[in-house]
């Protein structure tokens, strides 16, 4: 027994040791991992409360939908009716013949209507509660990528001016022994040393651009923020195809699939359902009460049976100032949800004209501008090679290359950012949790 328990103990450490030996590696070989913009996407999804928030609003939402379609509790009643205060009968409860023990029951009894449309005015919280969670969902998935993006193209920036960094200390080494050898000129020396301050600026720029999207990307998903990124955008289409033309023609329905305006017309719905609310309850609800009323031995026990009818006395003052609120509020909604609808449509065409505009620049600036730029670039450095111009020619010209290329960058960024203001107006829910990825609109599954 003493030697299987010795057995056990062993192998129990030697599991901890190694469970203890292989943790951090584990956790450094995530560190390692690259992070793709979906990824990125998931873990952002995954660690919001708003999304949480969003969820526990619309369950919450649908309860009170089922709770307010009941009927009222019914209501239980004790009491004693006629009890003497004086006399030679006081306090019995048995010697005079109108003193009676009460028990009793109450049931109010609202219309069907109403009931269903109080029910139905917790649905439209709850679609409402829903739409936001999509909007939320939205916002986190467009700002996520567009710290994705900010970082993956600082970085690529970073890498151009490294290479014309190191291109430059060479340039700065053969100018200065050039020079000592007296084959070059001292201002050949300046010009490379000046041009190496300046990339050492422009980098210490970058950087801090890097910096500050590594920041916002740790918002969103946290330590994971500091791996590798990998992928390029794909910031050339967009998940919907209308969104593709500049010119497109955007139907009332494919509008109303997303998430900014579903909580508009939520809103709207809302407003309705409490409209029709107000106009069925121009229609009183009845109260039925039942009680049983026991008496002295001497006496008949008795039963009551009552009905219980609101007088709506002033119904011009009263229920019709109601209905002409509800109905103020409907036209204010929909007023709302119009001009709601007008503001989004302009907005997402003005974004989709611009992102056409940022292709058709690139297209232009990588199909002629950096041509241009490289043939000028090898032009001058060839003419310096064969003593018929001067290194400061051909540090301008590189440096004028390497610009191009990092203003291509930097369209591309511009570019991709309206790509990600667009691609995610709807939330791409296949990369969202399963406790959000729920679908709010009627008629789908």
């Amino acid at each position: 027994m003493s030697v299987f328990s010795t057995t056990c103990r062993a192998r129990l450490i030697r599991s901890l040791l190694a469970a203890t030996l292989l943790a951090p590696a584990t956790g450094s070989l995530r560190a390692t991992e690259p992070l793709s913009l979906q990824e990125a996407q998931k873990l952002a999804a995954a660690r919001s409360g708003q999304l949480l928030a969003q969820n526990a609003s619309s369950r919450a939402a649908r309860e009170m939908a089922v709770s307010a379609g009941q009927l009222p509790d019914p209501v239980l009643k004790l009491g004693i009716d006629n009890l003497p205060a004086s006399g030679p009968d006081r306090l019995s409860l048995g010697r005079d013949f109108m003193t009676m023990r009460r028990i009793g029951l109450m049931q109010e009894l609202p219309r069907a209507e109403k009931r269903q449309l109080r029910a139905e005015r917790f649905e439209r919280d709850a679609e409402r509660a829903l739409a936001q969670g999509q909007v939320a969902l939205a916002g986190l998935q467009q700002g996520t990528a567009l710290a994705w993006l900010e970082r993956y193209y600082a970085q690529a920036m970073r890498a151009l001016l490294q290479q014309q960094m190191e291109e430059t200390r060479l340039q700065e080494q053969s100018a200065d022994i050039a020079f000592r050898e007296g084959r070059g000129a001292q201002a050949d020396v300046f010009a490379a040393r000046a041009a190496q301050i300046e990339l050492d600026d422009r980098l210490s720029q970058i950087d801090r651009q890097a910096r500050g999207a590594n920041l916002m990307l740790v918002r969103w998903i946290g330590a994971d923020a500091n791996r590798p990124l990998s992928g390029a955008p794909e910031w050339k289409t967009l998940k919907g195809n209308n969104l593709n033309n500049p010119d497109a023609t955007f139907s009332g329905e494919e509008l109303r699939q997303h998430p900014k305006l579903a909580v508009s017309a939520a809103v709207l719905e809302a407003a309705q359902t409490e409209a029709r609310l107000a106009q069925a309850s121009t229609k009183s609800d009845w109260t039925v009460e039942a009680a049983y009323q026991q008496r002295g031995p001497a006496y008949s026990n008795m039963v009551s049976i009552g009905v219980s009818i609101p007088l709506q006395w002033d119904p011009k003052n009263r229920q019709h100032r109601d209905i002409a609120a509800k109905l103020a509020a409907v036209d204010e909604a929909r007023a709302n949800d119009e001009e709601t609808r007008r503001a989004y449509e302009a907005e997402v065409r003005s974004l989709i004209n611009d992102w056409q505009n940022g292709k058709e620049r690139i297209a232009r600036y990588t199909g002629q501008m950096i041509p241009v730029a490289g043939q000028r670039s090898a032009a001058a450095l060839t003419a310096y090679r064969i003593g018929k111009g001067d290194l400061a020619s051909v540090l301008a010209a590189r440096r004028d290359e390497i610009s191009t290329r990092i203003q291509t960058l930097s369209l591309e960024l511009e570019t991709a950012r309206l790509w990600a203001q667009l691609n995610y107006l709807k939330p791409d829910n296949s990369i969202a949790p399963a406790a959000t990825a729920t679908t709010f609109f009627k008629g789908q599954p």
